[in-house]
């Protein structure tokens, strides 16, 4: 009797003891660090993957997680880039230009950014000039044109500061098109305020154009515009002058003919 009550004492210490080493065990293991290496890898495949598959919010909260954990960090960078990217296809564009403005501002000496600037140019490029042809029946004569000089000067800089760039020969395509399309515009206020009889405000438009955009097509118009306006305000010389240059430049103007085509929409270049 005493021999088994010894024995059941040991296994009860036993058992204590096992129970208490179980415990602490428990005690001190961590949860897994949401901040590790491991863990950010995992949350940015995740996200990567929700890219490919078409999953652009899902894939956006995940890189904020992984931009404000990986602070600082070249993954933190990369998860930035990634968010405009994922903002800029699902139609989020003045979401996608904010975080690049906030990735341009901390990460100034990026090797990305190239990249940065090409892709903060193509969100504000595509939120304004797709909408032109839409616009073209419409009285647009004080529309905001600056998301599309927003995105003239973000291609500008590109090429400027990173003529090497494998975005730098598209920018210079897009550059030409925006110039094109911006000088075209003021044209078309320039037109619209002559037909209006606002021959002031015409020539000044007109006069703008000119001086913005010297190699614009638009500016054999502009300067048209100018010697007629000059010429309703009984302005001779300005309108001599504007006459003088317009020769200079396209001696074989239909304009100084009299052939200009009747109508064509602002927006067309081609």
């Amino acid at each position: 009797m005493t021999e088994h009550r010894s024995r059941l004492r040991g296994l009860v210490v036993t058992g204590f003891s096992a129970g208490i080493l179980a415990l602490l065990a428990a005690c001190s293991s961590t949860p897994e660090d949401q901040n590790s290496q491991a863990a950010l890898d995992k949350l940015y495949a995740d996200a990567k993957a929700d890219i490919e598959a078409g999953s652009y919010d899902r894939a956006i909260k995940t890189l904020e997680r992984i931009e404000g954990r990986a602070a600082g960090t070249l993954m933190g960078q990369q998860a930035a880039l990634d968010m405009a990217w994922a903002q800029y296809r699902s139609g989020e564009r003045t979401a996608a230009v904010t975080t690049l403005d906030r990735f341009i501002k901390l990460n100034p000496t990026s090797a990305a950014m190239d990249y940065a600037l090409y892709l903060k140019g193509l969100s504000n490029f595509n939120e304004d000039l797709g909408l032109f042809g839409r616009l073209a029946d419409q009285d647009i004569s004080e529309r905001d044109q600056q998301a599309s000089r927003d995105a003239l000067l973000s291609f500008q800089q590109l090429v400027e500061q990173y003529p090497e760039s494998k975005y730098s020969g598209d920018a210079r395509l897009r550059i030409d098109y925006i110039t094109n399309t911006l000088a075209a515009y003021e044209v078309h206020v320039a037109r619209y305020y002559y037909n209006r009889g606002a021959y002031v405000a015409a020539a000044n438009r007109a006069q703008q154009a000119i001086q913005e955009f010297q190699r614009a097509p638009a500016v054999e118009e502009a300067l048209y515009l100018m010697m007629l306006s000059y010429e309703k305000m009984g302005l001779k010389p300005l309108r001599d002058d504007a006459e003088r240059v317009l020769r200079k430049n396209f001696p074989d103007s239909a304009h100084l003919a009299g052939n200009a085509s009747k109508k064509r929409a602002w927006w067309r270049l081609w």
